[in-house]
C-alpha cells in the first residue's frame, strides 16, 4: 500500500486491524457495516491475535494460545494485548482470550481509526464519518492499479481471492475469517451460491483464522440472550422533585437534568399530567454511547416528521438518518464551512458596520431581537443574497410557534393555524420568491457561492434527493439559523457586559485585528482569538442553545444498564454534563481558564454544546468565527450595559434556550467612530 507523506509516496503494510477496518466502511454512508457488538468486538481482536501470529509473538492451535516472542512490536494497538498475554502463567486457549480481550475493543477501534487518519488513509469529518482519502493510492507491486483507495485496493484483493480460483495470500484468508465472522459480505459483493461455498472453503485454509473465527462464532448468542434479565428498572422522578429544583425555577434545564442523573442515576423518566413517561439520558457515559453506537440504535426522523410537514418538505437534513443524512450533510458541508465564511469576511464587516450604524448612544433594546436582527442582517446577505429583516419576525415568530406545537407539544395543534400564524406563514412563501428572483445565472455571475447556489444546484441536479417540495424549507431554514446564532449571541453580549474585565480583554483582541485596517478570514488565527475564544466556548457551555436532543429507538439497546425498547422516545440531555462537577469543577462559575492547558475540560463527550455524533450541528465552525467577530466589533465600537442594572439572570427555555424577555441592552459608549 502506497500512502501520501511529506516525503512523498510509501509503501506500507497494513496491519490486519487496520485491513479489517477498512474492509468493515461503507463509503456510502461515511460509518461501517453495521455489526453486534460482541461480534464486532471479537472480530477486532481476533484480527489483533492474528496480526501478532503473523509477527512471530504468539502461535495457537484448536487446543492452545502460546507465547512465542514477548519483545514489543512498536504498534499501540498489540502491545498491550501481548503484554497480557505475556503476564498469563497459564497455557489458554484462543477462545479464552478474545473473551478476556473483548472490552479492549474499543480502544483498538479508536487507536486504528487515529493511525489512518494520520496516514492520510482515512479523512475524518465532523459528526463521527469518516471516508477513504482519495489521495491514497497502492504501489503497482500489489496490481490492479485503477483502485482509487486503500478501501477499494484491498475489496478488490479479497474480491479476487472470492471469485478466482487463485490460492490467496494468508493474510487475505485471515480478513475474508474475520470479515465472514462480522457477516457483511453479502453487503460488499453480489455473492451466489459457489461465491459463499467459496468464502467458507477459504475460511477454514488457515488453522489460526479458522480457531479465531470458531472462538468468535461461539461467544455471539450469550450477551444478547441475556440482555433483558440483566437490565435495570428505570427510576422515575417525582413530579414535585421537578418543581422543586431551584434551576427548574430559572429556566436552566441543562442544571436540572445534571440535578437529576446525581440523584436517579444516567437514566430516568418524568411522567408529566396526562402524558406518557418521558425518558431522559444524561452523563459522560452517555454522551460517549451516543457518539460512538447512537447511529446503530436511534433515529431523528419521528419527532421531526411533523415538524417538516408544516413545510411541505419530507426528508430534510435534521429528519434523515443513515446513508442519505450522510450524503447531503456532505453536500452541503462547503456552504456551512469555517472556510467560506473566512473568504468573505469583508462582507461579514460590511454588513455588520451597517446594522451598528443604527445604534445610538443611550437607547435601550430587547436583548434576544437586538441580537438575532444583527445576526440575521448578516446572515441573510451571505446565505440567501436578499434583505429580509421586514419579514424575519414573521419567519422566527412562526418556527417557533411549530416547534412548540409540533416538537415540545407545549402548545395544541390549532395554535398553528389561527389568522396570525397564518399571516405569518405566508413570509415563508415571500422569503422564498425573493430568493428565487435573484438567483438566476446573469444575476449570480461573479458573485461568491452561497447556501441558496447549493440548494438550488442540488435540486436541479437531482430533483429526487433534494425536491423542489424541501426547499420551501432549506432556505427558510438558512435565516432560523439566525434565530439560534443570535440567541447565541445574546448570552454572550450579556456575559461581556457582566464582567468589565473580560470585556477589556476582548476589546484589546478587537484592538490588535482592527488596528491597521480591516483583517482578512485567514487574520482570526487560534492566537489572535486566544482569549475571545475561550469566552465564547465557556458562554456555550454555560447557555446552551439546544441542551437535548429526541431521539426514537430502532434498535433495542441496553445503555448503562438500561433497556432502551424499539420505538421508545428519549431525551438525551448532552448539555447536562456542563453542570457536572467531575467534567467541569465549579460548574456554577464562569471561568475561561477551563480551555487552556493543562486543564483542557472540554476535550472529551462530556462538552457537547453543538450536539453529539452524526447530527452534530454542521455549521458550528461557522457559528464560532461569525459569533468572534461580532463579539470583537462590539467590544471595539460600544460599551453595552446590562438593563435594569439589578436584572437577575433568567432563562427562557421553550423550545430553546434563551435569555429571559426581561433582559435589555443599553448602549451606554460608542468607543470609536465607524467607518463610512
Amino acid at each position: 500500500m502506497a500512502v501520501a507523506t511529506e516525503e512523498g509516496l510509501q509503501t506500507l503494510q497494513l496491519s490486519l486491524p487496520e485491513e479489517l477496518i477498512l474492509m468493515l466502511l461503507n463509503e456510502e454512508n461515511g460509518y461501517f457495516h453495521q455489526v453486534p457488538g460482541w461480534r464486532l468486538n471479537c472480530a477486532v481482536v481476533g484480527a489483533v491475535l492474528a496480526e501478532l501470529s503473523l509477527l512471530s509473538r504468539i502461535d495457537t492451535d484448536l487446543e492452545s494460545l502460546f507465547l512465542v516472542d514477548a519483545s514489543k512490536t512498536g504498534d499501540p494497538a498489540l502491545d498491550p494485548i501481548l503484554e497480557e498475554i505475556a503476564s498469563e502463567s497459564v497455557q489458554r486457549n484462543a477462545q479464552y482470550w478474545i473473551e478476556r480481550l473483548a472490552h479492549r475493543a474499543e480502544s483498538i477501534i479508536d487507536l486504528t481509526l487515529d493511525r489512518l487518519v494520520e496516514l492520510k488513509i482515512l479523512e475524518y469529518h465532523d459528526g463521527d464519518f469518516w471516508t477513504v482519502a482519495r489521495t491514497v493510492r497502492h504501489s503497482e507491486m500489489y496490481g490492479d492499479p485503477e483502485a482509487d483507495t486503500a478501501g477499494q485496493f484491498i475489496k478488490t484483493r479479497i474480491g479476487k481471492a472470492i471469485f478466482t480460483d487463485a490460492i490467496p495470500d494468508p493474510r487475505d484468508v485471515i480478513v475474508i475469517c474475520l470479515v465472514n465472522t462480522c457477516d457483511v459480505f453479502r453487503f460488499m459483493f453480489q455473492l451466489d451460491e459457489e461465491a459463499e461455498e467459496r468464502i467458507e472453503f477459504i475460511s477454514k485454509m488457515d488453522l489460526i483464522g479458522r480457531s479465531i473465527a470458531a472462538a468468535v462464532l461461539h461467544n455471539v448468542a450469550g450477551p444478547l440472550l441475556r440482555r433483558s434479565r440483566l437490565t435495570k428498572h428505570i427510576p422515575r422522578v417525582p413530579l414535585r422533585k421537578l418543581l422543586s429544583n431551584p434551576n427548574a425555577r430559572i429556566g436552566n434545564l441543562p442544571a436540572v437534568f445534571a440535578d437529576l442523573a446525581k440523584q436517579y442515576g444516567p437514566v430516568y423518566q418524568i411522567r408529566p399530567p396526562f402524558k406518557k413517561p418521558m425518558v431522559f439520558l444524561a452523563g459522560t457515559q452517555i454522551n460517549r454511547w451516543t457518539n460512538r453506537h447512537g447511529r446503530m440504535h436511534l433515529r431523528a426522523r419521528d419527532y421531526f416528521a411533523d415538524f417538516e410537514k408544516v413545510y411541505g418538505a419530507s426528508g430534510v437534513l435534521p429528519s434523515l438518518d443513515g446513508a442519505d443524512h450522510f450524503r447531503l450533510r456532505k453536500a452541503l458541508a462547503p456552504a456551512y464551512s469555517r472556510r467560506r465564511l473566512a473568504d468573505q469576511v469583508d462582507d461579514l464587516l460590511r454588513h455588520t458596520r451597517k446594522h451598528l450604524a443604527a445604534w445610538r448612544v443611550g437607547d435601550t433594546y430587547s436583548a434576544t431581537k437586538m441580537c438575532r436582527r444583527m445576526i440575521n442582517a448578516q446572515i441573510s446577505p451571505m446565505y440567501v443574497s436578499v434583505d429580509s429583516q421586514d419579514i424575519f419576525d414573521d419567519l422566527s415568530i412562526y418556527k417557533e410557534r411549530a416547534l412548540n406545537v409540533h416538537i415540545t407539544k407545549a402548545l395544541p395543534r390549532f395554535m398553528l393555524k389561527t389568522p396570525g400564524m397564518k399571516r405569518r406563514a405566508r413570509a415563508v412563501d415571500t422569503l422564498l420568491g425573493r430568493i428565487q428572483s435573484v438567483h438566476t445565472p446573469a444575476q449570480r455571475a461573479g458573485c461568491p457561492r452561497n447556501l441558496a447556489d447549493d440548494l438550488l444546484s442540488l435540486n436541479a441536479s437531482d430533483p429526487q434527493f433534494v425536491p423542489e417540495s424541501n426547499l420551501r424549507f432549506a432556505l427558510s431554514a438558512a435565516l432560523i439559523a439566525s434565530v439560534y446564532l443570535g440567541d447565541a449571541f445574546s448570552f454572550a453580549v450579556y456575559a461581556m457586559a457582566s464582567r468589565p474585565a473580560d470585556y477589556a480583554r476582548i476589546r484589546h483582541e478587537a484592538a490588535a485585528l482592527f488596528g491597521n485596517g480591516d483583517p482578512d478570514g485567514d487574520d482570526f488565527t487560534p492566537s489572535a482569538l486566544d482569549f475571545t475564544h475561550r469566552f465564547l466556548m465557556e458562554c456555550l457551555r454555560m447557555y446552551p442553545i439546544v441542551p437535548m436532543s429526541m431521539r426514537t429507538v430502532m434498535n433495542g439497546c441496553v445503555v448503562e444498564g438500561y433497556e432502551l425498547p424499539v420505538g421508545k422516545t428519549i431525551l438525551i440531555a448532552q448539555t447536562a454534563t456542563h453542570f457536572m462537577d467531575d467534567v467541569f469543577p465549579n460548574p456554577y462559575t464562569f471561568d475561561t481558564d477551563r480551555y487552556r492547558a493543562p486543564r483542557h475540560e472540554h476535550r472529551g463527550p462530556g462538552y457537547a454544546p453543538y450536539g453529539l455524533g452524526t447530527h452534530r450541528c454542521l455549521g458550528f465552525r461557522w457559528m464560532e468565527l461569525q459569533l468572534a467577530i461580532n463579539m470583537l466589533m462590539v467590544a471595539h465600537y460600544f460599551t453595552v450595559e446590562v438593563f435594569p442594572e439589578d436584572f437577575k439572570f433568567r432563562f427562557n427555555p421553550f423550545p430553546s434556550m434563551k435569555p429571559s424577555k426581561k433582559l435589555k441592552f443599553r448602549i451606554a459608549e460608542q468607543v470609536r467612530e465607524l467607518p463610512a
